[in-house]
């Protein structure tokens, strides 16, 4: 990793490696963002600060029900990763700890903004919107028409080619039911959730798996973060990425320090290290497309323009907050879920 500049973060990793090599103290890392790039961040914060990181990849909704059940004993030191809304519902519930770090002067305003709606226990690292990907290969073959809106994947000719995750499981999937309540109001949101719900061919664990099971051919179309689609169009495979016509909701990627954390110094300077544009910039080693949040970080040509998107005004607030969050998972498990497909 190259020299870090920030005089602030310099100081925090200088301070993190002394302590590590005094009392050779472990990091555990609770990561909701894409393999390849948990590993990498995991990674390299043990190259620079010599403190050992053991990972655990999970996505959002998983990672909060772990915490959650942990709450009593907890495991974790820091949750990295993942959209922001079951971040706010942690800190809601207490199962994150408030920290201010150095690093808040680098950072836009928008994960800023994160951090203050949650009372500093949560801070954003990354933005992306949502939208889907098709396969144009299995698209064409089909003979189905091109979607550009959210109202398009209702049509019967798309039934069994879309696929989502399940939005109790998945950040991407619950951010994708908050958006269509913010969008077509929640009679429409959810008459549309269950007329989607016909044309779902599975319901996958993870937030990422509908678009790379496009990529391999085994589905038509994958409703995901757009940058999730762009990375497997980058990788070579037959993807073309949609911003739905109607607007659509993003995310705010976040990350927590676990409340009760075991290590907590090294959490913090885990904390700090991420925060940094070097940190950042590892996102560009694994295609990962998101916005980082740093100001200096360097973002990638094939990442999505934001500026370009039809973005709703999304409410973090009140879509990350408990009560909600679980009205609406409830919700769908009821009114969704259980009907034939």
């Amino acid at each position: 990793m190259k020299k870090l500049t920030t005089t602030a973060l310099g100081t925090v990793i200088a301070l993190a490696a002394s302590m590590s090599a005094a009392q050779a103290e472990k990091l555990t890392l609770y990561c909701s963002a894409q393999e390849e790039w948990c590993q990498l961040m995991a990674r390299g914060f043990e190259d620079a600060t010599g403190i050992d990181v053991n990972m655990t990849r999970k996505s959002s909704g998983e990672t909060f029900a772990q915490i959650r059940a942990e709450s009593s004993n907890p495991k974790g030191d820091v949750w990295w990763g993942g959209t922001g809304d079951p971040h706010l519902q942690a800190a809601e519930e207490g199962l994150t700890m408030e920290y201010v770090s150095p690093m808040r002067g680098e950072l836009h305003d928008w994960a800023i903004s994160q951090a203050e709606s949650a009372g500093n226990r949560t801070i954003g690292i990354y933005s992306g919107a949502l939208g889907y990907g098709y396969n144009t290969d299995l698209l064409a073959a089909n003979n189905l028409p091109e979607p550009a809106c959210w109202k398009d994947l209702l049509k019967p000719e798309y039934k069994g080619h879309v696929q989502m995750a399940n939005p109790n499981s998945s950040g991407t999937a619950y951010t994708t039911l908050a958006s269509m309540v913010q969008i077509f109001g929640e009679d429409e949101g959810f008459d549309f959730m269950k007329g989607l719900h016909a044309n779902i061919n599975q319901y996958t664990k993870s937030g990422s798996a509908p678009i790379k099971a496009a990529g391999r051919g085994e589905s038509t179309i994958g409703i995901v973060f757009m940058h999730d689609a762009v990375a497997q169009a980058v990788a070579g495979f037959p993807i073309k990425v949609v911003a739905p016509c109607e607007g659509t909701g993003y995310e705010i990627g976040s990350m927590s320090i676990i409340d009760g954390a075991r290590n907590e110094d090294e959490a913090k300077a885990f904390y700090d290290w991420a925060l940094s544009a070097d940190a950042q910039n590892l996102a560009l080693q694994v295609n990962a497309f998101q916005v980082p949040s740093n100001k200096g970080a360097q973002t990638s040509d094939s990442a999505p323009d934001m500026s370009t998107i039809k973005l709703i005004n999304y409410d973090f607030k009140k879509y990350g907050s408990s009560d909600e969050r679980k009205r609406l998972l409830q919700k769908w498990d009821e009114d969704v879920s259980t009907l034939p497909q």
